[in-house]
């Protein structure tokens, strides 16, 4: 499907933001995973972006373009990660490396991590993908993820996480956590901010914000 002019400039389901922000995002993220992964291979810790400022002035100044200067900057930024994740098969097991303040992985959960920024924001842009289009495992991975980000979050309700694929996981703050179920991908979209309960089972009450 194509995106006119028009549509890029358009708001997109992210407050604030048009699909051009989003696409522009979507490019620096992989600028940003390429550059750690540059560095975890020369045994160097280096942060994704240099400052949040200069991260949201380069969106900014992104989602000014055109659509044609958009998709090249979405290919040509995806195929230098593409060439970057081949160095992670030389890392040691296990690597750990700081993607923001606060949020450690390890090297291995690089691809998923950037996997979730693709799917997440593909909702976003708003423009007929859905979470009925993400395949069984990468909807399991996205949740996976979700829930990681979401663990001990004190902002989040607590609630224990149980999937049909029998995943499970408990998120949000301390005290009593009731047991939500439903689909990979249902679960991945509520909890993520980006759809309704509707699809769940034992929500009741619990409203969940927007994951960025």
């Amino acid at each position: 499907m194509g995106i006119s002019e028009e549509q890029w400039q358009s708001p997109s389901r992210l407050p604030g933001w048009t699909r051009a922000h989003v696409a522009t995002h979507l490019a620096r993220n992989a600028d940003a995973f390429t550059r750690v992964v540059s560095g975890l291979a020369e045994d160097r810790q280096v942060p994704m972006y240099d400052s949040r400022a200069e991260r949201d002035q380069e969106i900014e100044r992104g989602s000014e373009r055109d659509g044609l200067a958009l998709q090249i900057d979405l290919d040509t930024s995806a195929g230098r990660l593409h060439e970057a994740f081949d160095l992670l098969e030389a890392l040691p097991p296990m690597t750990t490396v700081e993607l923001a303040p606060g949020l450690e992985i390890d090297s291995g959960q690089l691809a998923t991590a950037r996997l979730a920024e693709v799917l997440l924001h593909h909702l976003d842009l708003d423009v007929g993908f859905s979470l009925s289009d993400i395949c069984p495992d990468a909807a399991g991975w996205l949740l996976a993820w979700v829930c990681f980000r979401l663990r001990g979050r004190a902002t989040i309700p607590a609630m224990r996480i149980l999937s049909d694929t029998g995943l499970t996981d408990r998120i949000g703050g301390s005290g009593y956590a009731p047991t939500v179920r439903g689909s990979d991908a249902a679960l991945a979209g509520w909890l993520s901010g980006r759809t309704g309960p509707e699809e769940l089972r034992g929500v009741q009450n619990l409203a969940i914000p927007l994951l960025g």
